[in-house]
């Protein structure tokens, strides 16, 4: 298990917060963060109030990181690339989560490496990490400034056009009682632009592959232009999914012969290939450096673990 309980004594009374500050070199809100959260524990009882002065027993839940032996593909003192496979989570969900990303991450990095973007638990591909708090900082705002660039690859039902851009707003649902689409088209929602390429076309298998580069970053973009269009991805078991079908995945109840049978594959179809951004805003050089993901077989014509 990643998280684990950091145990000392205090023996002058000392505010909460100014304990975890000096012992973890963090900074006030991650030290609220962890009060919050109900981390720290002082003579058994969980400390709330973060100016209360403790002394005594004290026990902190820390995330302690296995490595699994996953490399970075990529390093500099202050950012990292790894490919993640898929399947794997980028961070724990809960405490109980044995295994993620950000064990890698922090194994290869230190305790303030932090992945500084997401990508969802089965999609493969490239994911920055960020190796302190100033990197992690300009990383992230260069996402939201649009100046790190990302493309994906997937394989989608159907035959698609050559090109095309799906330009429709997207909504976190409010009701899944109909559906377990966690997103949706709403005339409500926020702008979301997203550009798709084709670069084959299976006949035997109705599927295309597709390049694709989405100048927003909302959650599920790709996969709800894709269902919108008519083009769902191969694999996807919530976007072009009956509810039920859905249902079982979410509670992990779902065979792999009924997912292979009713979504094509055993996994989302979508890759993560390529992350691009010239490093100006980290270092005073103007250099642009370009990733690229390693394409497995299932990338290939062939589709192998395609029905």
């Amino acid at each position: 298990m990643p998280f684990g309980f950091d145990e000392f004594v205090i023996n002058t009374p000392t505010i909460a917060f100014r304990v975890l500050i000096d012992r973890y070199n963090i900074e006030l809100r991650e030290a609220q963060k962890i009060i919050d959260k109900g981390r720290l524990i002082c003579n058994g009882k969980t400390i709330s109030i973060k100016n209360q002065k403790i002394i005594g027993s004290i026990k902190v839940l820390r995330f302690l990181p296995k490595s699994k032996g996953l490399k970075p593909i990529f390093t500099t003192k202050d950012f990292m690339v790894f490919d993640k496979p898929s399947g794997l989570l980028v961070h724990p969900s809960r405490v109980l989560t044995p295994y993620s990303l950000l064990d890698e991450i922090r194994t290869f990095g230190n305790e303030k490496s932090n992945g500084v973007h997401r990508i969802d638990q089965e999609t493969s591909g490239l994911l920055l990490a960020s190796t302190n708090r100033d990197s992690e900082i300009k990383l992230k705002g260069m996402f939201e400034k649009k100046e790190i660039n990302k493309s994906y690859l997937a394989w989608v039902f159907g035959n698609t056009e050559d090109e095309f851009i799906v330009d429709k707003p997207i909504k976190i649902r409010d009701d899944y009682s109909t559906s377990k689409h966690k997103v949706e088209i709403n005339i409500d929602g926020k702008v979301a632009t997203t550009h798709f390429k084709k670069l084959l076309y299976n006949p035997t298998k109705d599927i295309s592959l597709l390049e694709i580069t989405p100048f927003t970053g909302r959650t599920h973009q790709i996969r709800v232009h894709l269902f919108h269009v008519k083009h769902p991805i191969v694999g996807d078991p919530l976007y072009g999914r009956s509810y039920e079908f859905s249902e079982r995945y979410l509670e992990e109840s779902l065979s792999s012969e009924d997912r292979v049978k009713h979504s094509g594959a055993l996994r989302l179809m979508l890759h993560a290939n390529r992350l691009y951004f010239t490093l100006e805003n980290i270092y005073s050089i103007k250099s642009l450096v370009d990733f690229r993901a390693k394409i497995d077989s299932i990338y290939t014509s062939n589709v192998k673990i395609l029905y």
